[in-house]
Formats: C-alpha cells, sequence, structure tokens
C-alpha cells in the first residue's frame, strides 16, 4: 500500500529566483525512487535529509515503508513501534506495523496491532492471512478458527487487491487452478500487472508444468530480466526440466549481485543452492531455514534420510500435517524406513496409510507405476460422464508429471476437443513438445511423431505451424517417415 501525501513534496512549478539549472546530477526525488522502487536509495535520501535538517513531511513513516518492502522487517519494526507512542501517531500506522508483525511470525502482536487500526481493506486482508495461517500453522497462545477465517473472507471485495489476497491463500491450500484463474482474470483487465505473470507461472510450477512455467515467466524476464524471484524460479524450472548444474547456472549472475533484489531473496537462493547441489551444505543452511522456508523441512529430511538418519528425519517430520502429495509421500518412506529400523508395525502402517492417500485410484496407481496405458484403457472402456471426463483430466495431468508425455497429450487432445479451454491446448502442446524431447533422447520410438503430429494439426491455433516445421525438418533429416 503506497502512502498517501496531504500535500506534493514538490510543487510542479518551482517559486521566484529558484528558476536557475544546476550543474551536474540532480538529486532524485523521494517519488521518482519510490516509482523505481529503489527503496535503499529512498532511505538513504531520507536519512540525508534528517542529517541536514531538511527531513521530508512523514520521513520516519517513509523510512518504514522502504525497510518493509525492503525485507529488513526488525528495521521497519523500530520505525512504526517509534511511531505509535508519539502522541500525533497517524491511526494508520497501527496496521503496517501489524503488517511487520506478521512477517517476523508475531501472529499474536500482528492481531493486537491490527485491531487498534482503523478499518480497511489492508486491516481485513491482514486478519483473513492471519486466521488462515494460525488456523492451518498452530501458533502457541494465539487462537484462531474457521469463522475468523470465513468472516475476513466474507468482507472480500471485487477489487484488485482482495482477489490477490484470495488468490495466494489458494495457493497456500495447494489450490493452484484456482489461483490461476484469479490472477488470469485480473491480468485481461490490468496488463500492465506484469508482476502477476510470476504469480502464474509459480503456480505451473507447483502443478509441474514446468514448460509452461518457463513461457510464462518469460513474459515477466523480458521486461525485468534482475529480478531474483523471476531467476530464481526460472532457475527452479531448470532443475526439474534438466539438472542441479543447469539450475546453479542461471543463479549464478544473481548470487554476485549486491542489489536490495537479492538481500530480498536472499535466504530462498541459499536453500534453493543446496538442492541443486545435491545437499552439499545442507546441515549448514537448511535448520535456520526451518520455520522460514516450507521446503526447508522436507529437503532436511530428504538429507537426513540420504545419511541413514532416520531418526532425525523423523523427528524434524513427525508434527508435520501433510496437504500436499509430496508430503504425504515424505511421511510414508519416514514412517516405513523407522518402521523397518525398529521392527515397529506401527509405523509401518502408519507409512502404508500415507501412501494409500497418495495413490488410492487404481488408474492413479496405474500412472505412478509407469503403465499410463492401462489408465487410457480403462477411460477407453468408459462411457461418456462425469467419471470418465474426471479420469481424462488425471491422465492429462498425471502423466505430464510422471513424464509420460504421450498418453498426456492423447488425453489432452480429447480434453481440448470436449472444452475449448486454452489451458488444454497449452497441455498439449506441452506433452507433444515432451515427446518430441524424448524421442530425441531415443527414449520414445521415432514412429511416435507421425500420431503427434496428427494431435498438433487437430488444434487451430497459430503456434501449431511452428511447431509441426520444426518436427518435420528433423524428420526429414533423420529420415523418418510422417
Amino acid at each position: 500500500m503506497m502512502l498517501s501525501r496531504a500535500k506534493p513534496a514538490v510543487g510542479g512549478t518551482p517559486p521566484p529566483g529558484d528558476r536557475r539549472r544546476k550543474k551536474g546530477k540532480e538529486v532524485p526525488q523521494l517519488e521518482e525512487l519510490l516509482a523505481q522502487r529503489d527503496f535503499t536509495g529512498a532511505i538513504a535520501l531520507l536519512e540525508f535529509k534528517q542529517q541536514v535538517g531538511e527531513e521530508e513531511e512523514d520521513g520516519n513513516l517513509w523510512i518504514g515503508y522502504c525497510a518493509f518492502h525492503l525485507g529488513d522487517y526488525k528495521r521497519a519494526l523500530e520505525e512504526y513501534e517509534a511511531l505509535t507512542k508519539q502522541a500525533t501517531c497517524n491511526p494508520d500506522v497501527w496496521v503496517n506495523l501489524a503488517c511487520t508483525y506478521f512477517f517476523l511470525g508475531m501472529y499474536t502482536q500482528a492481531e493486537q496491532a491490527a485491531l487498534k487500526a482503523p478499518k480497511s481493506g489492508l486491516q481485513n486482508r491482514l486478519l483473513f492471512h492471519l486466521a488462515h495461517k494460525v488456523l492451518y500453522h498452530p501458533v502457541p497462545e494465539y487462537f484462531s478458527d474457521e469463522k475468523k477465517l470465513m468472516s475476513s473472507h466474507q468482507n472480500l471485495q471485487d477489487v484488485t487487491e482482495d482477489q490477490l489476497s484470495l488468490a495466494s491463500i489458494h495457493y497456500m491450500r495447494s489450490h493452484y487452478q484456482e489461483a490461476i484463474d484469479i490472477y488470469k482474470r485480473i491480468l485481461l483487465d490490468n496488463r500492465e500487472y506484469l508482476a502477476l505473470n510470476v504469480y502464474v507461472a509459480l503456480c505451473y510450477y507447483k502443478l509441474d508444468y514446468y514448460d509452461v512455467s518457463q513461457e510464462v515467466l518469460a513474459v515477466y524476464l523480458q521486461q525485468v530480466p534482475d529480478s531474483t524471484i523471476a531467476l530464481n524460479l526460472k532457475a527452479c524450472n531448470h532443475f526439474r526440466l534438466y539438472n542441479g548444474k543447469a539450475a546453479e547456472a542461471e543463479l549464478k549472475n544473481l548470487t554476485e549481485s549486491a542489489s536490495s533484489s537479492f538481500e530480498f531473496g536472499k535466504e530462498l537462493i541459499k536453500h534453493n543452492l543446496v538442492v541443486f547441489r545435491g545437499g552439499e551444505g545442507a546441515l549448514q543452511v537448511l535448520p535456520p531455514l526451518v520455520d522460514v522456508i516450507p521446503e526447508a523441512r522436507l529437503n532436511l529430511v530428504i538429507y537426513y534420510l540420504q545419511q541413514d538418519d532416520v531418526q532425525e528425519a523423523y523427528n524434524l517430520i513427525k508434527d508435520l500435517e501433510p496437504t500436499a502429495p509430496q508430503e504425504y509421500i515424505l511421511k510414508g518412506v519416514v514412517n516405513a524406513a523407522l518402521g523397518q529400523e525398529m521392527g515397529s508395525r506401527d509405523h509401518l502402517k502408519i507409512a502404508q496409510q500415507f501412501f494409500q492417500l497418495v495413490g488410492e485410484s487404481a488408474s492413479e496407481c496405474d500412472i505412478m507405476n509407469k503403465k499410463p496405458q492401462l489408465a487410457w484403457k480403462l477411460y477407453l472402456k468408459m462411457e461418456t460422464s462425469g467419471d470418465s471426463f474426471n479420469l481424462l483430466q488425471l491422465i492429462a495431468n498425471d502423466c505430464y508429471k510422471m513424464r509420460q508425455f504421450y498418453y498426456s497429450a492423447k488425453a489432452f487432445d480429447v480434453l481440448e476437443r470436449l472444452d475449448n479451454n486454452p489451458e488444454y491446448w497449452e497441455g498439449k502442446r506441452g506433452a507433444c513438445v515432451g515427446v518430441f524431447q524424448m524421442i530425441l533422447a531415443g527414449r520414445e520410438a521415432k514412429e511416435t511423431l507421425r500420431e503427434v503430429l496428427h494431435l498438433l494439426k487437430s488444434t487451430g491455433n497459430s503456434q501449431v505451424e511452428y511447431i509441426v516445421r520444426v518436427m518435420k525438418k528433423w524428420a526429414k533429416e533423420n529420415k523418418v517417415p510422417v
């Protein structure tokens, strides 16, 4: 939220007698630095003006704002707490202080400060996130229930800020498609909101559509090539699509940067470099991040398992309430390992329950066992119904995740014919390109290319011609009949 000014700090017309131009580079104004999101420069300017007795209006408030956006929440906390102790404190400072407490994980203080602020959209959004955070990740001395969550939810309006807040809750609850729907709807009316492409790309990453994520991300990186968050996500996509070296290469320039943007994402980068390097430095980097980055706990558990330290892995994951398939699987693996090590039938039974929760349907088990043709045969035997449509979506999405691109492409092709949803085309395109990559790697029969081309040609999309041309050129050069 941008702080508003009662009057502009710099008038549109300079006063008489001050119209002379100064030689050399002019000192930037606060508004310019904020517009450029140069928060480090803005703080330097504000502090300099304080030292020379030319303090900016609401200077400390702006320092708190800039520190917050730099991720320096302790500095922001100092500024906001000091302001609340002044008799002339603007009541809106309380909600800024509450946001700072929230990012520091001080949830009880965050709610107390938020309730002292006037009612506003920001206050409601913060209470919404507080209720969700504490409801699903209980905090001592802080009570939350579903009523608090629903009350804040009902107070959300059909305005961009509130809808973005709702999308983020969907994301945190692993409802990635719902989040994508909101982001895309906002982007339709606000093409200039380029950063939303990063959010969409992150959702596709979570859905394991790494190539789709890359395409969406490229839109943002063309305009903001040095974004820490976007480059980090690009590196993660490379890790999934290729290997750790390719991912680390994407971060090389970023880690050498001293920009404020890098400072903001420094802990995330450190975490991901451990993953990209196969666990190197895990014990030095991951433990302090366990309660900061959700994946840090899971990756530290994996590291302990690799070191055969099953008990440490269990201690770290025993209180985790799984919400995603990876978490269920990991809890299952840890309990299975501990059960075998201790000869405990109870742990083995718990492990079995976790595994069943992940792959409880026969078709999903077929896909997970790399037998997607059985799931496809099951679909062909079914009559057209809601169940067959759900199975089709399962085959399309899960085969894609398991890199069984041929059956994924066939399923997305049928989905596209049934429902002209552009996301089905995106899925089919990615799957067809995936089949082509497998053919190039010698992991798929060359004859499959003919059917892939047939699937592509059934779509009236402008991108088809280029993809088909590339595939046909390769086929001609390698004497593959298509």
